[in-house]
């Protein structure tokens, strides 16, 4: 088949690669004329890195991830240790290692592998028609494209999402602020082989070891939502908002470069089931756009597309038929997760103060058998189980 996916981030390169190996022509559409990749890492869990296997990217993305080893939650400002505990189990449990990496070092990689030759940049989707045999794209630069299946992989803003609903979807905030970014691995303020997460006030700042002595580290404050985003007064805010942190917060907040530090405002989409109109099907952020809570986000994406290859691969009764089958499968899996996300998302950051405070002393309590499976329930359930 001739197939056109519309956006060049993790989702639409993983489909573009497996697709490609499957003997599929294919073209990948980037409104953006340079890659810059929103948040400065990304969490890739077992069922994420099962699937970059699956397209025979193992030793990629294991150059690319730092070695996770433990998990421990800390008192914000007393640093006291809650809970910390080997991740062993886990890994052993789901037969694959996580791994943190840079996203932007994942999606470079992905972009080398799928071909720089067949990713059009600084190009913009902006009309989409079917006929009776193919289905027509219109560009930003006027031109036009006809394939036999349209891949709309275009984010959270997305318009190809727009022409299979019909209407546009409103994003929903999800309360906080996150600013996050890299920095040198410095065991004064975590282990280097931990992912490490401070917490209190329904605040977090977290950190994730990835290649090349790197931390990835994000804060989350609970913030209203479009106050100014002035990135000189980055320090100073976090400061005021971890005023009484203790000491390695402290030392993070002096470390970072603000002017490579990333800031979001935290949303997410309510969850829909229709992924498909015609011949064009939506994936990642597209059809499920969730908060990072969970960090499943871009496994959920890489998810989707290794479904959507061996869907269209081995059901052959029609095109219909394999995408229906695609929808069903993955809209229930996705839908789930970003409800749980946003459940997550509550917890940690204080919607309500008893329930925070509650899980704050459960922690205490914890042996990492409980935080553990909780994760490995959002892993389990991937197409490659």
């Amino acid at each position: 088949m001739n197939i056109i996916i519309i956006g060049a981030g993790i989702g639409g390169l993983t489909a573009g690669i497996g697709l490609k190996k499957y003997g599929h022509q294919v073209t990948i559409y980037e409104r953006v004329e340079k890659i810059l990749p929103v948040g400065a890492a990304i969490s890739v869990w077992s069922n994420g890195v099962k699937c970059l296997n699956y397209l025979g990217l193992t030793e990629q993305v294991k150059k690319l991830g730092g070695i996770m080893d433990h998990l421990a939650y800390i008192d914000g400002k007393t640093q006291q240790t809650m809970t910390q505990f080997s991740l062993d189990p886990l890994i052993h449990e789901v037969g694959q290692r996580p791994y943190p990496v840079s996203r932007a070092e994942l999606q470079y990689m992905l972009m080398d592998e799928f071909g720089m030759q067949d990713i059009k940049l600084g190009i913009a989707l902006t009309h989409i028609q079917e006929t009776e045999d193919h289905i027509v794209v219109q560009f930003s630069d006027g031109t036009e494209a006809k394939a036999d299946l349209l891949i709309g992989a275009d984010g959270t803003h997305s318009l190809a999402r727009e022409y299979v609903l019909g209407h546009k979807v409103e994003r929903r905030y999800a309360g906080y602020v996150n600013w996050n970014g890299l920095v040198d691995i410095d065991e004064n303020i975590a282990p280097a082989d931990q992912w490490t997460t401070y917490v209190g006030e329904g605040k977090r700042v977290s950190l994730m070891p990835i290649a090349n002595n790197r931390f990835y580290f994000f804060f989350d404050v609970p913030l209203p939502l479009g106050l100014e985003n002035d990135r000189k007064q980055y320090k100073a805010l976090l400061k005021e908002y971890f005023a009484d942190w203790c000491e390695p917060v402290q030392l993070l907040i002096e470390r970072i470069d603000p002017e490579r530090t990333n800031r979001v405002e935290i949303h997410d989409i309510e969850p829909f089931y229709k992924w498909v109109k015609g011949r064009c099907v939506l994936l990642g952020d597209a059809a499920h756009s969730t908060t990072p809570d969970i960090g499943q986000g871009g496994c959920m994406a890489m998810e989707d597309s290794i479904y959507l290859i061996r869907s269209l691969a081995i059901n052959t009764n029609s095109l219909q038929d394999a995408l229906t089958r695609y929808e069903k499968v993955r809209s229930e899996r996705a839908n789930d997760l970003v409800l749980r996300a946003r459940k997550r998302c509550d917890i940690t950051h204080m919607k309500d103060p008893e329930i925070t405070q509650a899980w704050y002393e459960e922690l205490h309590q914890e042996d990492g058998q409980h935080i553990m499976k909780g994760i490995i329930s959002n892993i389990i359930g991937n197409p490659l189980d």
